[in-house]
């Protein structure tokens, strides 16, 4: 609040260690103090008696009435004299004290009016005047000292004409660098297969099912593109369950009956030695041999494995980040599938492509990423969604529950038990930790043994060796053992039918997807499965919203879009990591159209002038490189 006041008197007492200085000040609609503690003489200068006075700050009620709390303080002679401070919407700078926006203000005033016109346009005019955009100094110096018929709530939105103009330029450019990518894929010469019906129906015939509807458009999709002869480079996102593993072994089966190798990357050893069983299980009618190639075994084994692949003997290679590493080598490498492409950086990507002449690439999520981020970390992707799930897989049904309600979520757990069901118990962290007041799962595991002493109860975190967590995840799925504690080590991929109930402590701990994707380990079988969220004692509003999303709602876009929302694109997929410039002011849960246009408005002026060669598009050029700092050298990774 602001106003205009004469000082009537000022007083100062001391008490309890410290100084208050308090200044009485009135108009014609009463008196308000301003207060100040710990203050100093300097304030008896900054309030004479009888000078009339403009503050500004917080207002609130006070023993002796309304007071001001450390308000800020100018000359009512200013009010005409300074035309950046007064008698206008004012900017207010984040992350500095209330007493330096002040001089923020001026300083910013300064520099708008000396250099906001000289400021260089990136844009076509073309562009700018049929999108009816304001230019970029306009903007920026619009975005700082709005006009006067312009509208506060809309500026405190970020809805206004100088702000979409920023956003646009963020989304633009960001979408240019990934449409030059994506060209940079398209150009360069790649495998043309032979995707003819006997061969595709010889791969269909390896299922022990039938494909979907939404599994046979996908297939078709990705067939397609493997018949052109520029590489692919296709993204297939599915939720928990969708069938993308069985897409992807179709287009490896016409790979390998085209004569060359496929190789599979996952980002972890446990689904790396899944996708291999089930790659080496349907394709075995084929008499085709795949390997598990990953960072185990001895020196000897490990030498062995690569001397297989290199020398062809092995068709399908399925591992780890072990796929690779320098010394791995393929003799014809033409089909790459990446899943779990999040947890993957360009460079990752980008090394496993160079191991051939430019394979075609299928890169699978079951991450569901909403649209928008979609659009933004694979800009240079094509997309594909699996958006129906297979026949007999029923809803998990999800509650969240309290601490205290915990011996409910230990019933339903003995329930299930009962049926011959194994259940899945989920801790955010491995050992007890002073700093943090949380369940841990070795003593979760301690704890659950005297709950069901009839139970057989594993351990399995991220700390214990491979072979220790093979041989617990191995007795988990063939029924050895009955409940399962855990980390987060389970949360991708992981398929054990007959685990029916997972509880979840500490739920609040983790992001929304996050859940998802744990929720997603059981549901897998035909009987009907249960998801327990137990959560901590005080909640942020946050933290409630998002369990009460997961117990809404199964459909992972739908949760995806929420976790957006919720927590911002930096943290939903780690972002940095993906060598994307970093956005300021577009935010993409906000500005979803502006982003789709944005990117409409890059691939046009792509495929127009692929090298940007026009005179008009000299600007872009210069403004490209400064919004990607040089990382657009990766414009041929895919």
């Amino acid at each position: 609040m602001c106003s205009s006041d004469l000082v009537r008197h000022v007083e100062e007492s001391s008490g309890r260690g410290r100084r208050q200085f308090r200044a009485v000040l009135a108009d014609s609609s009463g008196t308000i103090a301003a207060s100040y503690f710990n203050g100093g003489p300097w304030l008896k200068a900054k309030f004479p008696i009888g000078r009339t006075l403009v503050v500004s700050g917080e207002v609130r009620q006070s023993p002796w009435g309304w007071e001001m709390p450390h308000p800020e303080v100018e000359p009512a002679d200013d009010l005409e004299a300074s035309p950046v401070h007064f008698n206008r919407i004012v900017p207010v700078y984040p992350g500095f004290e209330r007493h330096e926006q002040r001089a923020l203000r001026e300083l910013a005033f300064r520099i708008s009016e000396a250099w906001a016109a000289q400021i260089d346009e990136p844009l076509p005019d073309a562009l700018r005047a049929r999108l009816k955009l304001p230019g970029l100094g306009q903007a920026l110096r619009e975005l700082h000292f709005p006009s006067g018929d312009a509208s506060l709530e809309v500026l405190n939105e970020h809805r206004s004409l100088a702000h979409q103009r920023l956003a646009f330029d963020e989304l633009f450019f960001l979408q240019l660098g990934m449409a030059l990518r994506r060209q940079g894929v398209k150009v360069q010469p790649g495998i043309a297969f032979d995707v003819a019906p006997a061969l595709v129906e010889k791969a269909r015939a390896l299922l022990p099912f039938r494909l979907t509807g939404a599994q046979e458009r996908v297939t078709s999709q990705i067939l397609r593109d493997m018949a052109r002869p520029e590489p692919m480079n296709r993204l297939v996102q599915g939720d928990v369950g969708s069938g993308k593993t069985a897409v992807a072994l179709m287009a490896a089966a016409v790979a390998v009956q085209n004569g060359f190798q496929v190789a599979v990357m996952a980002p972890t050893e446990i689904l790396a030695e899944q996708h291999h069983r089930t790659f080496s299980k349907w394709f075995a009618p084929l008499g085709v041999s795949v390997a598990l190639v990953t960072g185990s075994g001895t020196p000897k084994q490990k030498a062995a494995q690569r001397e297989a692949v290199a020398s062809g003997r092995v068709q399908v290679a399925v591992g780890t980040h072990a796929l690779i590493v320098g010394e791995v080598a393929y003799q014809k490498l033409g089909f790459v599938v990446i899943d779990e492409q999040h947890r993957f950086g360009v460079i990752q990507r980008h090394a496993l492509m160079s191991k051939g002449a430019r394979p075609d690439v299928l890169v699978m999520t079951a991450t569901p990423i909403p649209r928008t981020l979609a659009m933004t970390l694979y800009g240079d992707l094509d997309v594909s969604v699996i958006d129906e799930l297979p026949p007999g897989r029923t809803p998990i049904e999800t509650k969240v529950w309290g601490d205290k309600q915990k011996p409910r979520a230990w019933e339903a757990v003995r329930a299930e038990l009962a049926k011959g069901h194994q259940a899945y118990v989920v801790y955010p962290l491995v050992e007890e930790s002073e700093k943090v007041d949380l369940a841990d799962a070795t003593q979760g595991a301690e704890q659950l043994a005297a709950i069901f002493p009839d139970a057989r109860i594993g351990l399995l975190h991220g700390r214990m060796k491979q072979d220790e967590k093979d041989a617990v995840m191995g007795a988990f799925r063939a029924h050895q053992l009955d409940v399962l504690v855990s980390t987060t080590v389970i949360e991708v991929g992981v398929d054990v039918p007959n685990a029916s109930i997972m509880v979840i402590e500490h739920a609040e701990r983790f992001g929304l997807s996050q859940l998802h994707q744990l929720r997603g380990r059981v549901g897998r079988g035909a009987a009907k499965s249960y998801c327990v969220l137990v959560s901590g004692y005080a909640l942020s509003e946050d933290s409630r919203e998002r369990l009460a999303v997961m117990e809404r709602s199964s459909d992972g876009f739908v949760i995806a879009e929420r976790d957006l929302e919720i927590r911002g694109p930096g943290e939903f997929l780690g972002t940095r990591q993906s060598g994307l410039p970093e956005l300021a002011v577009a935010n993409l849960a906000r500005d979803q159209a502006l982003l789709a246009q944005a990117q409409d408005e890059a691939r046009a002026i792509i495929a127009r002038d692929p090298g940007l060669d026009a005179p008009e598009h000299a600007r872009l050029i210069r403004a490209l490189d400064e919004r990607w700092e040089g990382r657009l050298k990766l414009a041929r990774v895919g």
